[in-house]
C-alpha cells in the first residue's frame, strides 16, 4: 500500500476535476515517463538509490565540480541500467579540443541523449553560449541521437527575452541541419499562464521542437524556495508568493505537489506537443517517485 504524503493542494492520488479523459491520459503518460534531474551533492547517493529501475536521469553540471564529475556520474548511471542524460555546460568547455574530447567520450560511452545548457561559469572557456558550442560539437563524431536545449518561459536573470528567443531558434536550426533529433526543456516555472503563453507564442513563431516541461518534484518547501532563488527563478517565485492560495497551502503542508502546475496546463500539454516532463528533484527522489506511483494508480 502506498503511504500518502500531504502535499500542496491535497494528497497523492486525489481525484482531478475539470480534465478531459484524453488530457488526463496524456498527463499520466508524461508522469510515467518523466526524467528525474539529480545534482552532484552529498545527497546524490541516496537519490540514486531511490530511482526506479531504468529511469531517465538527467545529471546536472556543476561549475564547482567540473564536467569530469558529470561524466563520472553519467558512466555510473549507465552502468546501473539508467537512461543517463548528462548536462554539458557550454561555458565550462575549455576550447575546441575539449569539445572533441567530449564528443569522443559521448560516442565511446554510448550516451544517446545529451542536454545542453549555456551555464554560469564565469569567466567561461572559449564558448560564451550554447549556440557557439553546439556549432562545433555537431562537426564532431559524437554518436548522439538526441540533444536537448534550454527554454525560458519565465525569462532569464541575465539574458533578455529576445536573445533567448533567437538562441532557441538558432539551436533548432542547427539540429535540423545536422539531422539530429532535439527537444527544448523549460526552466522551472510555477505560473501556468506564463508557460501557456510562452508555448503558444513560440509555436506561432515557428518553434517546432518537442517541449519537455520543467517542474519541481515533491520537494520540501524550504528547499524549493532556497534552491529556486539560487537557480535565478525569481519572477516565478514572486508569482508563487503573490498567489495567496498557493502560498497559504505551502505554509501549511510539507511538500510541493507537481499537479498544481500540471493540472492547469493539462490541455496545453496535449495540444502543443509537450512530450516529456523534466522534474527537478533536488535529490529528493523518493518522495517524487512515490508521487509518480500514486498518480499511475489513480
Amino acid at each position: 500500500m502506498l503511504h500518502r504524503i500531504p502535499v500542496l493542494g491535497g494528497l497523492f492520488g486525489r481525484p482531478h476535476a475539470d480534465e478531459s479523459e484524453a488530457a488526463k491520459a496524456h498527463r499520466l503518460a508524461l508522469i510515467e515517463g518523466m526524467t528525474f534531474e539529480v545534482i552532484p551533492l552529498k545527497s546524490l547517493a541516496e537519490a540514486e538509490a531511490a530511482l526506479p529501475a531504468g529511469a531517465r536521469v538527467s545529471g546536472t553540471a556543476s561549475p564547482a565540480k567540473g564536467l569530469e564529475v558529470t561524466q563520472e556520474i553519467t558512466e555510473r548511471m549507465l552502468g546501473a541500467g539508467f537512461q543517463a542524460i548528462p548536462h554539458i555546460s557550454a561555458r565550462m568547455v575549455r576550447d575546441r579540443a575539449h569539445t572533441k574530447e567530449l564528443a569522443e567520450w559521448l560516442r565511446d560511452t554510448g550516451v544517446a541523449t545529451m542536454f545542453l545548457v549555456g551555464g554560469d561559469m564565469d569567466p567561461p572557456g572559449d564558448y560564451k553560449d550554447a549556440v557557439e558550442f553546439l556549432t562545433d560539437l555537431l562537426d564532431c563524431n559524437h554518436g548522439l541521437s538526441t540533444i536537448g536545449v534550454t527554454a525560458y518561459p519565465d525569462s532569464h536573470p541575465l539574458i533578455d527575452n529576445e536573445t533567448l528567443h533567437k538562441a532557441l531558434h538558432d539551436k533548432q536550426q542547427l539540429l535540423a541541419d545536422a539531422g539530429i533529433a532535439g527537444y527544448c526543456s523549460t526552466q522551472m516555472c510555477f505560473d501556468p499562464s506564463m508557460i501557456s503563453r510562452w508555448i503558444k507564442a513560440e509555436r506561432a513563431a515557428g518553434m517546432t521542437l518537442p517541449v519537455h516541461l520543467g517542474l519541481s518534484g515533491v520537494v520540501d518547501r524550504t528547499k524549493l524556495l532556497t534552491m529556486g532563488a539560487r537557480l535565478g527563478i525569481g519572477q516565478s517565485l514572486s508569482y508563487l508568493r503573490k498567489n495567496r492560495k498557493a502560498i497559504t497551502s505551502m505554509m501549511t503542508t510539507a511538500n510541493y505537489d507537481p499537479n498544481n502546475l500540471l493540472l492547469p496546463l493539462s490541455q496545453d500539454l496535449l495540444e502543443h506537443d509537450v512530450q516529456g516532463l523534466h522534474v527537478f528533484t533536488f535529490n529528493q527522489v523518493a518522495a517524487t517517485d512515490e508521487w509518480r506511483l500514486a498518480e499511475a494508480s489513480d
